[in-house]
């Protein structure tokens, strides 16, 4: 059973990475969250093709199962749906070692995690990406949350799952639009961390959008493996955790202020790495080369280099919400150079909308 190790101090869990992993969930979650009852919190999405094969697995391995098909897109991660999912849990009297179980992507699992961290002060949950974002990134590290109008993910915690399990087969059926915000994602693992990745992926970009299912299984190891060594280096973003924010400082502002799930957050992490480089190109702290670079593997995995936006003034101001301000400065993640970045937080405005100007379509 291929798996990647995730290990902290007080708390340790396993990344299990192989298709067809699902219709083993039941054993896998027994191991780890023995009890009684379990809910399982479904994406929309695969409310149909694939929460049958969970329920069934759960069910065959002991689990008296609660289904619930949450509203779906990132406008429905907020504090209502959250409610809605404590009524859930409270009405069928869910005890605290029930697991919750997250079957979906990034915001099933945000807005999971988020229930559980704060349910009963904290409850287990079980990851189960089903989308390339949320395996490579969101599942692995614990950070979980949800939106408000002025910003993405302020609140939230930081909640480590019992388990994650990505099942690498359900890859071959994700709509082209979801697996290349996925890409998004394996594109800032490479650049941050791991140049021989950034080449492997230029190198197998076609495979990997051909859905071939060896390009895909290599890919999603080798950049969980990567995010699990960042969040074990820094469990609560307090060093070199912030380097996987690479991007997302412009990303955020982006759909905060276009609206969520008008531009995914994959393609809005795209924009953000693209003017995360030249902010970095404008300050002299990494070559222009690199940015050329980088736009040339974003554009390869079919992700948006420019974008409609609104103006500069209404993208500062949702910036300045970010959770990376330190002191009323915005910290930004910049490329010195392929597999390294570092913070700054002392750039000029008219370099930021500088930078802002070199994604505006």
């Amino acid at each position: 059973m291929p798996s990647v190790p995730v290990e902290f101090p007080q708390h340790r869990y396993a990344v299990v990475i192989e298709p067809c992993a699902l219709e083993r969930i039941g054993a896998i979650v027994r191991a780890v969250a023995p009890a009684s009852s379990a809910a399982l919190f479904v994406d929309p999405a695969v409310a149909e093709t694939l929460a049958p094969l969970a329920r069934a697995a759960l069910t065959a391995a002991g689990y008296d199962v609660v289904v619930h098909v949450l509203p779906g897109g990132e406008a429905s991660k907020n504090l209502d749906t959250a409610r809605a999912l404590y009524d859930v849990l409270l009405e069928r009297r869910f005890e605290r070692r029930a697991p919750l179980l997250a079957l979906g992507g990034g915001v099933t699992g945000d807005m999971v995690g988020f229930v559980a961290a704060t349910y009963l002060r904290g409850v287990p949950f079980v990851q189960l990406p089903t989308t390339l974002l949320a395996m490579v990134d969101s599942s692995v590290g614990g950070k979980v949350g949800v939106n408000v109008p002025q910003g993405k993910n302020l609140i939230g915690a930081f909640h480590q799952p019992v388990a994650v399990v990505a099942d690498t087969q359900v890859l071959g059926t994700l709509p082209a639009r979801e697996l290349r915000c996925g890409l998004a994602e394996c594109i800032k693992h490479a650049l941050i961390r791991d140049p021989a990745l950034f080449a492997w992926t230029r190198q197998n970009m076609r495979a990997l959008l051909a859905l071939d299912a060896d390009a895909l299984a290599e890919l999603v190891a080798r950049n969980v493996a990567i995010k699990a060594s960042v969040v074990m280096e820094d469990e609560k973003e307090t060093g070199v955790r912030a380097h996987l924010n690479f991007g997302h400082t412009f990303a955020h502002a982006i759909e905060a202020t276009v609206g969520y799930g008008q531009i995914l957050h994959g393609e809005a992490v795209a924009l953000g790495m693209l003017a995360a480089t030249t902010l970095a190109a404008s300050v002299g702290i990494c070559a222009a080369e690199l940015r050329s670079e980088l736009e040339t593997l974003v554009a390869a995995a079919g992700l948006p280099v420019r974008a409609v936006l609104l103006d500069d003034e209404r993208l500062l101001a949702a910036m300045a919400l970010d959770k990376k301000v330190e002191r009323a400065r915005i910290r930004f993640v910049l490329p010195t150079r392929l597999g390294a970045v570092e913070l700054r937080g002392d750039l000029a405005p008219e370099r930021i909308r500088a930078a802002w100007a070199s994604i505006r379509a």
